[in-house]
């Protein structure tokens, strides 16, 4: 059965500098495919059988999120846990008093909470394991950073997750210890920090069918249509697959295997439009919130940096070297997988293009797409390195909405923080990048992505001192064409063009035409998978 659906229609088919302003009446769709784009009674002379939908409001491409973390999202942002995220609550008195009275109203059950950040809610004490035990005496308490790169827990959750101070750091994570080897209450980085949330984990399970589909309805009401799972664990495959038999999945979703050393390639799957894994994922850094990122420069010594703990001159360390990034990568690029690699500061991103330059070299690979994600304080001739490799970069440019002032007047002076997720300058040297908003960290706000990229404005109106404005092109395609094809999938989504998926959505207003602070409030009033409205 073919449907032609007729409005004011941006295909955003092309290059993302081609054909952006074009606009056409109708398209139509068979069997879940676009057949034909032009004009409404043509389409409808050459499918007189076809039913008509009118849409009201101004049609374009479904939006690609390509560094979520859906699963996890799904648990963080839900009931089992506290949400005391900055976009929550702003100030450190209202993260105490949600954090006391979930303690009281624990009733001897473990408390989890998610979303601490001391440079956004200023005043927050040092939560270490001392304080957490005052506060939550012998309920397990933790409590994870908004950045999701690290937990502080108490002596009570340390116990539940079975952690002592002869549990040994997980590779490219550790458990913070004072001078006698002591547990002091902290965990950095995603190996360790799983390890403090698994009874969280381990409670979510009964509840997660409903979890994740509610999750992810929330990001189709976003007119996000395909969503990629940066730190996908395969064993949640079965569920995905029942929901999908069950026709309850009301986006794509591409998946990235999180690496271990020693770990080794699975087989190529099947092609399924629905659910497939595109690749693997490595942490070469950490949070630049926290300060653990790999810099050439030093932080600044200011007040935030003091109240995070680090002394002046700090510069943050890999978690990786080189050699140990390589023999984890090697064996998932040798099995044909995309490589993607979360890093921030320059020394990360430098030590991450020379193992895929060995990679890339030593298996003679052409179209690998491999890449870099975050890339907050890549610079110029970074991008242009990357580029010349084939590495492909996917930016954090909602950072710049709620830490541009930090990152500048706290973090690392205008120069280096004032040019941070230089976006423009990846589109300058021909990178396809794209944006996103990596799961709960920032809420899901893709038409704010493309926004700030042009504008490189805080939420505060604070224009950020460095870094390129990219073009209203560019910015759609950082989450349309481009995103589809970073994930391999532009055979099937990205655009509205003959042989693609009908995804769109359904706005209020034109996405081409309206200014920047317009396309940040865009609304989304209907969403479309296959030419089936799911939201």
């Amino acid at each position: 059965m073919t449907t032609v659906f007729t409005g004011r229609i941006r295909p955003l088919a092309g290059d993302a500098d081609v054909g952006a302003d074009v606009e056409v009446e109708a398209l139509a769709v068979e069997d879940g495919r676009i057949v034909a784009l032009g004009a409404a009674a043509a389409l409808q002379a050459q499918h007189p059988d076809a039913d008509t939908v009118a849409l009201d409001g101004w049609v374009m491409p479904g939006l690609i999120e390509p560094h979520g973390h859906p699963a996890y999202s799904s648990i963080l942002l839900s009931d089992l846990v506290v949400d005391i995220r900055p976009v929550t609550i702003p100030d450190a008195a209202g993260v105490l008093a949600a954090l006391k009275k979930a303690v009281a109203d624990a009733e001897g059950q473990a408390v989890f909470a998610n979303g601490w950040d001391a440079l956004l809610q200023r005043g927050l004490p040092d939560p270490d394991m001392r304080w957490l035990d005052e506060l939550a005496g012998d309920v397990p308490l933790v409590v994870i950073h908004n950045s999701g790169h690290s937990a502080y827990f108490n002596s009570a959750a340390a116990h539940a997750a079975g952690i002592d101070r002869d549990t040994s750091d997980p590779a490219g994570a550790r458990f913070a210890r004072d001078a006698d080897g002591d547990l002091i209450g902290v965990a950095f980085e995603e190996a360790a920090v799983e390890q403090v949330v698994a009874p969280m984990l381990a409670r979510a399970q009964q509840h997660l069918p409903e979890l994740l589909v509610a999750h992810l309805r929330d990001l189709s009401r976003c007119g996000i249509t395909t969503v990629s799972d940066l730190s996908w664990n395969p064993d949640l495959n079965p569920l995905i697959q029942s929901l999908h038999a069950q026709g309850r999945l009301p986006v794509r979703l591409r998946w990235y295997e999180m690496s271990r050393p020693g770990g080794t390639a699975a087989p190529r799957g099947d092609d399924d439009p629905m659910f497939r894994q595109t690749g693997v994922k490595t942490w070469s850094d950490g949070s630049p919130w926290i300060g653990n990122i790999a810099t050439s420069f030093p932080y600044l010594d200011t007040d935030a940096t003091r109240a995070l703990g680090l002394e002046p001159h700090h510069i943050g360390t890999a978690n990786y070297t080189a050699q140990q990034l390589l023999a984890i990568a090697e064996p998932y690029a040798a099995g044909g997988w995309q490589l993607a690699c979360h890093a921030h500061g320059d020394r990360a991103i430098d030590s991450t293009l020379d193992v895929y330059r060995q990679i890339i070299t030593r298996h003679a690979l052409t179209d690998h797409r491999f890449r870099l994600e975050h890339c907050g304080a890549m610079t110029a001739a970074q991008f242009a390195r990357a580029a010349s490799l084939g590495v492909t970069v996917s930016l954090f440019v909602d950072h710049i909405t709620y830490w541009g002032e930090v990152l500048v007047d706290d973090l690392f002076g205008a120069e280096r923080g004032g040019a941070w997720a230089d976006a423009g300058a990846a589109f300058a040297v021909g990178h396809r990048a794209t944006f996103h908003n990596d799961g709960w960290v920032t809420p899901n706000e893709p038409f704010r992505n493309m926004a700030v990229a042009e504008t490189r404005t805080t939420r505060s109106g604070f224009r950020m001192p460095g870094g390129t404005p990219v073009t209203r092109a560019q910015a759609l395609a950082g989450q349309t064409t481009n995103a589809a094809w970073q994930l391999f999938s532009e055979h099937e989504v990205g655009s509205l063009a003959p042989g693609l998926f009908a995804d769109f959505i359904v706005v209020d207003r034109d996405p081409v035409t309206v200014t920047a602070a317009e396309l940040a409030e865009t609304v989304v009033q209907a969403t479309y998978l296959a030419g089936v409205k799911v939201i």
